[in-house]
């Protein structure tokens, strides 16, 4: 039986981790285990796993990947990169005031700011072949405004903007968002064809240019209390259609973000809260 496996238990507004220092513990992470752990009822319950490992690229400070709770990789995650950065500066793993965090979705920049920590992503992508979006479909045909697209699906017609911030999204604006679709229409919106590697499904609801309210089924969990790339979709959408201005509040179940996006080739910057619950051992 090998050493214990020191995690903590963080979460940024609800949307919970399990955080692993691969950094100076040697451990190797499975679908299974990672399934296991993720359990609410017999695990540890999370909607990610967050492993932060040593760089593998000269200008990054670390590494991290991120883990769904059904096992699956995701290539970004805003929640996490915040906790991700709480947590390299709680375990004295750097003490560099701004970090360079390398994941399967680019480049992140982190730093505390004061209770929240702030990142920054590198340029959304909205060219349908980059989210990726398939717009070949059958089911698909462009919508209005210009960037938007009309997927049909088992509940009828939705008009959705692609991008990627890091990791497929596709947002969908509505009128109330307490009575959107989120588990019918957004859990099968993420698995949808157009969608070739899976999408996390926004709906947003835009109260005025400076505030919009968000509820995000996340590809590989459903929905969460809060999702930090899916803040960033929707602004920069609501951005793109010209509805929003350059920085946003933004209203999920768990709490509230604030992005900022100053446009075309800008990167985009997220300000939360990342926050830890405890910290624990277990034997694998």
């Amino acid at each position: 039986m090998g050493e214990p496996l020191r995690f903590a238990k963080m979460h940024g507004l609800g949307n919970d981790f399990m955080v692993i220092d691969l950094v100076t513990q040697d451990f190797r992470l499975t679908p299974p285990l990672i399934r296991r752990w993720a359990d609410r009822k017999t695990g540890i319950g999370f909607d990610q796993l967050l492993a932060v490992e040593p760089p593998t690229a000269p200008d990054v400070d670390f590494d991290y990947r991120i883990f769904n709770a059904d096992g699956s990789p995701a290539e970004q995650c805003g929640n996490g990169a915040r906790c991700i950065v709480r947590f390299i500066h709680d375990r004295q793993l750097s003490f560099k005031p701004c970090l360079t965090l390398g994941s399967d979705g680019g480049q992140v920049s982190g730093a505390l700011a004061g209770r929240d920590v702030e990142i920054e992503l590198q340029a959304p992508a909205t060219d349908p072949d980059e989210v990726p979006f398939s717009t070949a479909q059958n089911d698909v045909s462009p919508a209005e405004p210009k960037g938007a697209w009309r997927v049909n699906t088992a509940n009828g017609s939705m008009d959705l903007t692609p991008l990627s911030v890091g990791n497929p999204h596709g947002v969908i604006f509505v009128d109330r968002i307490a009575s959107a679709p989120v588990a019918e229409v957004g859990g099968e919106l993420s698995r949808h064809p157009c969608f070739p590697e899976g999408a996390n499904i926004g709906f947003c609801e835009i109260v005025d240019p400076g505030y919009v309210r968000l509820r995000v089924h996340e590809r590989g969990v459903g929905e969460t209390r809060a999702c930090g790339t899916g803040a960033c979709a929707a602004v920069v959408a609501g951005r793109l259609h010209g509805w929003l201005d350059p920085r946003v509040k933004v209203s999920l179940p768990g709490g509230k973000v604030w992005v900022h996006w100053q446009g075309a080739g800008a990167p985009v910057r997220m300000a939360g809260a990342a926050t830890l619950v405890y910290e624990g051992s277990l034997t694998p």
